[in-house]
């Protein structure tokens, strides 16, 4: 959780506009989060009843966000990309904190919404999938273990038509701001071999170290680096 808020605060740290960090992000994830996908699928960590009501939702808001990060000037974008990222690191420090509720199956009138919101967030914020839908539904009564491991399955395909809205936008003229994009493949390479050597520990980890210690780690991690980023704005 958070590979794609702690990756992408990193980028904008480094001077890249936010559609080319959150497109870097989402190449290298096609890779990571294969990974997590497989490892989580081993360990029968999916529940494949709450991954066909999460996925077409997701895939759907990751497109529209998509859409609307490459039709704003990167420049404007910038500040508020930010601010997400801080808030969205105090909000993980806030599910981590707060009490879960009795454990429930959720239903498709839940995940739909809130799998919407997290594709489009991820997608429009350079991330956010994971602290956004994985904190929601353990917060409000998921089996962490299945949450967890369903939620970074879907997240494959979320990404991958994610990065295939980038290329489309890119191609088809309609993502004009995509200058310096391939002089930063080092960065994506750098992002799928550290995610890829990471990722299948995450199906191991999962099992046998508490959420709440992870998630407090991730959000301050998270909330550092907005910090850092606003003050390299503001200097």
């Amino acid at each position: 959780m958070a590979y794609g808020v702690v990756s992408t605060t990193m980028l904008l740290s480094f001077g890249l506009p936010p559609a080319t960090a959150s497109a870097s992000v989402h190449a290298a994830e096609m890779f990571t989060t294969a990974a997590s996908a497989s490892s989580h699928i081993s360990h029968r960590n999916v529940n494949w009843r709450l991954f066909w009501r999460l996925a077409p939702a997701g895939i759907a808001g990751g497109i529209l966000g998509t859409y609307v990060l490459t039709s704003i000037d990167g420049s404007v974008l910038r500040p508020f990309v930010t601010v997400y990222l801080g808030l969205l690191g105090a909000y993980i420090l806030f599910r981590a904190f707060r009490a879960r509720a009795p454990y429930r199956e959720h239903g498709t009138a839940y995940v739909a919404p809130l799998g919407v919101a997290g594709g489009f967030v991820d997608a429009a914020g350079g991330g956010g999938w994971g602290p956004i839908v994985t904190s929601s539904l353990i917060g409000s009564g998921g089996a962490p273990r299945f949450v967890v491991g369903t939620v970074n399955t879907v997240e494959f395909f979320v990404t991958t038509a994610v990065s295939v809205a980038f290329l489309t936008a890119l191609l088809t003229g309609h993502w004009q701001q995509a200058d310096g994009l391939y002089g930063h493949i080092w960065s994506v390479a750098g992002l799928v071999v550290g995610g890829v050597l990471a990722a299948p520990l995450a199906g191991f980890v999962v099992r046998i170290i508490p959420a709440r210690p992870l998630m407090i780690l991730v959000g301050g991690l998270v909330i550092s680096l907005a910090a850092y980023q606003t003050w390299q704005l503001l200097a």
